[in-house]
């Protein structure tokens, strides 16, 4: 996966300590109502479209060109869906992330769905009945931007 240049640099002087990071997530629909996924190339599994918002970025922004770079299609953002903190990833580097998702539905406007860059190894549209294996936090982002529910986010622990 692509590390942008800022946190290239916040890594030099941090090493491998845990960030604490922006995260955007978008599910992508087209007119027949099949969704947007990609198969990552370091892991091999499929998901939604997402990245990392560059320093000033707008989540709306970050999600429209994520899934450019990523799949060659167009899209608009509609609406936040949910807003979820992840737990904590070691990558194989050693380096430790935390990511505050925002998760935003999208329309796809354009563009044609391929891989794109070197983050996928294939691209696809997929009914939402016929989705390939994934992880549950995706079948999740899918599933709030389904429904008609307001932003969902984790509700606040009662003391």
């Amino acid at each position: 996966m692509a590390i942008p240049d800022f946190i290239r640099n916040l890594r030099a002087s941090v090493g491998h300590d845990l960030l604490w990071l922006p995260g955007v997530s978008a599910v992508v629909l087209d007119d027949e109502g099949r969704v947007l996924l990609g198969q990552r190339s370091d892991n091999h599994r499929w998901c939604v479209p997402s990245g990392i918002p560059d320093p000033g970025e707008q989540p709306a922004q970050c999600a429209v060109r994520e899934v450019y770079e990523e799949t060659g299609v167009h899209c608009v953002v509609e609406r936040i869906v949910a807003v979820r903190s992840g737990r904590e990833v070691t990558y194989p580097n050693g380096d430790r992330c935390q990511f505050m998702d925002v998760t935003v539905r999208c329309r796809a406007v354009g563009g044609e769905a391929r891989v794109n860059d070197d983050e996928s190894l294939a691209v696809g549209w997929f009914e939402v009945d016929a989705l390939p294996e994934m992880k549950e936090s995706q079948l999740f982002r899918i599933k709030q931007a389904l429904s008609d529910e307001p932003t969902w986010f984790e509700p606040m622990p009662s003391d």
